[in-house]
């Protein structure tokens, strides 16, 4: 009944989204998904990944078939083009093939399957779709944002962000100044986040194809969510980012094109009007929601992926701020958004109790503060960095503290083993 339930509400929601984009004259979600089983696909990786995770439930030898197959329809599609003389100028030459494994996979759940064997291949099936269904619902989302949105908020958020020194205008200096390797290395972490999110969770579903179950709780839950609640928090807090509304990137709608070489000035903000076009992505960062999230789903694996899990995170803050894209402050609220998804959803699986609830509502009081402040106190947050930085901080970490110290306690503890006593000799005895 819950999944039938959640596959209901998904459904409407993608048909919402499918009717708005049709309005703004634009493919919906659904349209976009179709399209990619025949025409060049625009998410070529991500359709890979999306058939890794299905193949999650699926042993070895179905593994090999179903990648065998996948790169023979690419390759097939790929002919076909060329003898055709299609060129392909928008998307990628491949990941169709990735798409009909899936749907393949579909296919066979509901004909050749039957009890968990087929509940455990749709749900294979529904993580692979979900994670690309989730991108192609996100593009509809940041269409929304900048049709409905007419004016942003960013001089809001630019004169909180004097409160934390401006990292966006510093990182961005930087970022320049070590020219285009250190840019391009940047923009791959940055724009290959749901692939690095890919990677944590299919070690944390390894086991699915021997247990014949998934974990209570994996990433891609905690992904999937943040992107469905993140977009409606840009409804309310529509910001575009300093390379759009303080650079060159907002051509004549900037206030100026001050970034990343001067610091915009404090003055009393107010509501600026901006294109139609430029997505109000900004309040909270999403990107470094998950990025925060991938670094705490990594810290169970071995060294090498929790290396990673720190160096992506690392990288997307320093992406997200280099290029302009975020103020400070947009992290900040990244951060305690991430966490307070993720104690919900695992406080959900395991059973609330009072720890739960007093955490996830922590974490939602500081999170509307945040936003309340941003909105309301700016000019002070401004005036006064020496106070309202250092409080903006403790704020974000106290909530990474409470999850720190919450979870700790969750997590099942492993009872030392105890040493057999030792035997007296037999000559002791006697």
């Amino acid at each position: 009944m819950l999944w039938a339930t959640a596959g209901v509400a998904a459904l409407g929601f993608l048909v919402t989204l499918e009717i708005a984009a049709r309005r703004y004259g634009a493919p919906g979600p659904i349209t976009s998904q179709a399209q990619e089983v025949i025409f060049p696909p625009k998410s070529g990786f991500l359709l890979y990944a999306g058939m890794a995770l299905t193949m999650v439930v699926l042993t070895w030898r179905q593994r090999l078939i179903a990648a065998g197959a996948a790169i023979g329809i690419d390759a097939a599609f790929v002919l076909v083009r060329w003898a055709a003389g299609v060129k392909v100028t928008e998307g990628h030459p491949f990941g169709n093939g990735a798409l009909w494994v899936i749907l393949g996979c579909l296919v066979t759940a509901l004909t050749r399957r039957r009890g968990q064997e087929r509940v455990l291949l749709l749900k294979g099936v529904g993580l692979g779709l979900l994670l690309v269904t989730g991108r192609k619902t996100g593009d509809i989302w940041l269409l929304v944002t900048s049709k409905t949105r007419p004016a942003v908020l960013d001089q809001y958020a630019a004169t909180a962000d004097h409160a934390l020194g401006n990292p966006s205008w510093l990182v961005g200096r930087i970022v320049r100044a070590t020219g285009p390797i250190g840019a391009h290395v940047l923009d791959y972490v940055y724009i290959q986040l749901a692939v690095a999110a890919v990677v944590v969770a299919l070690y944390q579903l390894r086991k699915v194809a021997v247990e014949r179950r998934f974990p209570p709780h994996h990433l891609v839950r905690t992904f999937l969510v943040i992107g469905l609640l993140g977009p409606g928090i840009y409804m309310i807090f529509p910001v575009v980012g300093p390379v759009f509304a303080y650079g060159d990137g907002g051509g004549h709608w900037a206030v100026a094109n001050l970034w990343p070489g001067s610091l915009p000035p404090i003055n009393t903000p107010h509501r600026m009007p901006f294109d139609a076009m430029t997505p109000r992505n900004c309040m909270p960062s999403l990107h470094t929601a998950w990025a925060t999230a991938i670094f705490v789903h990594s810290r169970k694996g071995p060294r090498i992926l929790r290396c990673a899990g720190a160096f992506w995170l690392f990288a997307t803050l320093t992406a997200t701020l280099g290029f302009g894209y975020h103020y400070g402050v947009d992290l900040v609220a990244g951060v305690v958004f991430a966490l307070t998804i993720e104690a919900a959803l695992r406080s959900l699986e395991r059973g609330w109790d009072r720890s739960g609830v007093q955490l996830v509502t922590y974490g939602a009081t500081v999170f509307a503060a945040l936003l309340v402040s941003y909105r309301y106190l700016p000019k002070e947050m401004a005036e006064h960095p020496w106070v309202s930085g250092p409080l903006l901080i403790l704020a974000m970490t106290s909530v990474v503290n409470g999850y720190v110290r919450t979870t700790g306690v969750w997590e099942p503890q492993s009872a030392p083993v105890r040493q057999p006593e030792p035997q007296p000799a037999l000559s002791d005895v006697q």
